[in-house]
């Protein structure tokens, strides 16, 4: 296919291709609109042995992974639930609660989806606490040099997890972008065969059109 033969199905059928844009970018943006907002709050815990040295450093890496299985159950969701006055069940919060460590910067991130921002803070901010508190029982019992300690490094902060209008909109736009070139090779592939224009008929004879006969209305007018 020549560069003309591009131009022209541009010129010809571009609309069809920025039509279905049009269209496909709307109906992500009025969908992304309609759906409920939905925020995730976050918080970080610094753990840090009282004794600094490499093997104190070592130990809290791997009791990190420990501290994340440890909360991340359902007595501790119960105990956010009866703190906070939730009416949820343990296994309802605990599927919008994530927790992960990291054994590079020796933290624990607590990660709380909700429709509501400012209640996504408070259950992580609650859950958070009950990692103080049994840090705080265990190293009562612990010597001062074996003490493992976590605190919060910052107060949890929300920010909107879902739906991304933006790029949902910018998604639908590519889609419909591709899916009318698709129409439009579609519709030319159909009319491969169809002789429409004078080009049409050079390219298929391999003859130069010299001349055209006007239709008989346009002859007698």
């Amino acid at each position: 296919m020549k560069v003309q033969d591009y131009f022209r199905i541009l010129r010809q059928r571009g609309m069809i291709i920025l039509l279905t844009a049009a269209i496909t970018a709307s109906s992500a943006l009025i969908f992304s609109k309609l759906q409920t907002p939905v925020y995730r709050s976050s918080i970080e815990l610094s753990i840090q042995a009282a004794r600094i040295d490499w093997g104190q450093a070592q130990t809290v890496k791997i009791l990190l992974d420990s501290y994340v299985t440890i909360i991340n159950t359902h007595s501790y969701a119960q105990a956010v639930i009866e703190e906070l006055g939730l009416m949820r069940t343990p296994e309802d919060l605990k599927s919008d609660v994530t927790i992960a460590s990291n054994s590079q910067d020796l933290t624990i991130r607590i990660d709380v989806d909700d429709y509501n921002g400012e209640q996504a803070n408070r259950i992580a901010k609650a859950w958070a606490n009950e990692l103080l508190r049994w840090r705080d029982d265990e190293n009562k019992i612990q010597r001062k040099e074996d003490k493992i300690f976590a605190r919060i490094v910052e107060e949890p902060t929300y920010h909107l997890l879902r739906p991304k209008w933006k790029i949902n909109t910018a998604a639908g736009g590519i889609f419909g972008l591709l899916l009318g070139v698709g129409v439009v090779l579609l519709l030319e592939w159909l009319e491969a065969g169809l002789i429409r224009t004078p080009h049409d008929l050079e390219h298929k004879v391999q003859l130069t059109v010299l001349g055209i006969i006007p239709p008989a209305a346009a002859v007698k007018k």
